[in-house]
Formats: C-alpha cells, structure tokens, sequence
C-alpha cells in the first residue's frame, strides 16, 4: 500500500502536471470503483483542480466551487502519467482523469477491487475520511506520547492505525521498529519514556529520509516504481537475508493476510518471535473483519 513517502511524492508530481488545470473528463473503467452517486462526477467536469491534498493515505483533488474527488489506492491501487487521451488498460485500469496536457490513469493489480473514489461537496463533508491520526511530522514529542499511550497495543498495531497515526503502512512500520531498535510485539503501556522518544524520532527520520529519496529517484518525472519491496529497505520484505550490521537473519510474523518482518539481532536480543502464539498474539490485535481492517488502512 502506498504510504506517506510514495502519496507525497505522487501530489508533489501532481502538484507540478495539473494543478490549475481544468478537468475534461473523467472515465470510469470499473463500476466497483465509485463509491458515491451524489454528488454526479458531471458536475465537476470543466471545473479548474485547484489543489491536491493528503488526508492519511488519502490523495484529494481539490476542484473549484468546493468539490473534493477522494481517492484511496488501498494495497495495490497506482497512479500513472501519460499522453492525452490514453486507452484504459482492460485488466488493471479503474479510471483516468483527462486533462488537456496528459491522461492520469488509475490502476490496481489485483482480483480482489478495493481502491475507492468518492465524489463530495464542501469541507464539512471532507472531514469524514479524516480518521483523526497524529501528522508525525507536525506533532510534538507530548502529543505523541499521549496518542500511543491513549489504548494499549503492539507496536505494530500502534503505528498502522490511521487513528492513531496518519500515514504509516506495514512496510514503514517495519522500518521505523528497526531503526528504533523496538520488537513489533513490545506493548505500548510497557514502553519506557526513553523508548517512546526513540519511536518519536525513528518515525520522522525514517518517513522524511524515504520521502527524500524518492525525490531525488523521480526528479522530474512521474513515480514509476512505488511498492512495498523496495531494493533499499532495512527489514521490509527482506526474510531471511542476513543484516549486515548484526549479522542475524531477518525473521517474520505472518498474521490474519500481513506479514511482519524484523531482526532478531537489532530488534529482540537475538530471540526469535515467529511462532504460532505470537503470530496469535498479532492476529489477535488486529481488526477481526474486512470492514475494520480498512479501518486501519485508512
């Protein structure tokens, strides 16, 4: 799923391709896609995007007249740029919107459709999709320290729930427990303050340094490669290579249809956490139906 550093740099891209520009049209490849009716997308057609904005891992356009287009890319939903007019692959392509210097194609590889689209009106109406999460890179240590120590969790729980904290998936979770040396099933009424201050930098350094790369790796183009499993992750998708600084295998929890990855040597004291309990443990702090997992994935 898309996170903080790979939505940023999607409306940093769309910032600079079409902002300002006026919608022609929008085409709608899935009938599962749109999740609303009322308002029409005919209203907002010949209507000026007069901004892009990021609610959790939300992108939304913000159009003239106060019309908000709420797009949700969910796990496997991606954005491209091409050429006016583009033809909407069969297989993969949900919808595109049309502007005059170049097509905004929205696709999913995936059988099972969960990105959504929502049309609404007005900012009273926006705030629905807002699921409350702290912005880590605007919030204070306190306001930090309050937010995680508000319900008792894991720590991977803790860092992917929207209501919690805005922005963070399960592949940036798993960089930010290893860079602050923390175990994903450490508690969070058991943490330390000096724990809790770590958690609060490796968070910012981890999404601030990722979105920077990816900065520079898309330069002047449109993101072409924003995925999960990234060649320069620490721990993320990377089971069973060895870390180098350690020395120790990277292990993983598999629970309810995700997966934890982490290193014993950095993370646990050299204990391995992949058994059936802990895999339970995990399974059991997190959302029991589809409806609440995307909760989470807000």
């Amino acid at each position: 799923m898309p996170e903080y550093p790979d939505i940023t740099i999607y409306i940093e891209r769309l910032h600079h391709f079409i902002k300002g520009r006026q919608l022609q049209q929008i085409r709608i490849a899935s009938p599962f896609f749109l999740r609303t009716v009322d308002p029409p997308l005919e209203l907002i057609k010949d209507l000026t995007l007069e901004d892009i904005e990021r609610i959790g891992k939300r992108i939304v356009f913000v159009f003239s007249n106060e019309y908000f287009l709420v797009l949700h890319l969910m796990i496997r939903g991606r954005l491209h740029w091409h050429d006016a007019g583009y033809e909407i692959p069969k297989k993969r392509g949900l919808a595109t919107l049309d502007f005059c210097n170049g097509t905004l194609l929205i696709t999913e590889v995936s059988s099972k459709k969960r990105a959504s689209l929502h049309l609404v009106k007005g900012r009273e109406q926006l705030k629905s999709f807002d699921r409350g999460g702290l912005e880590m890179l605007e919030a204070s240590l306190k306001e930090f320290h309050k937010a995680i120590k508000a319900e008792n969790h894991t720590l991977k729980r803790t860092l992917t729930d929207p209501r919690i904290l805005s922005g963070i998936g399960n592949a940036y979770s798993d960089e930010i427990l290893h860079h602050a040396g923390l175990s994903p099933i450490l508690q969070t009424k058991n943490l330390t303050k000096a724990q809790i201050e770590q958690l609060y930098v490796s968070i910012r350094i981890i999404l601030t340094e990722r979105t920077q790369w990816m900065q520079e790796e898309v330069g002047e183009g449109f993101p072409q490669k924003v995925t999960a499993f990234r060649d320069d992750m620490t721990v993320h998708g990377r089971y069973g290579r060895p870390f180098p600084k350690c020395g120790a295998r990277v292990q993983r929890i598999r629970y309810s249809s995700n997966e934890t990855n982490y290193c014993p040597g950095c993370q646990t004291g050299g204990k391995l956490l992949a058994d059936r309990s802990l895999s339970r443990l995990l399974k059991q702090d997190w959302p029991r139906t589809p409806e609440e997992l995307g909760e989470l994935k807000g």
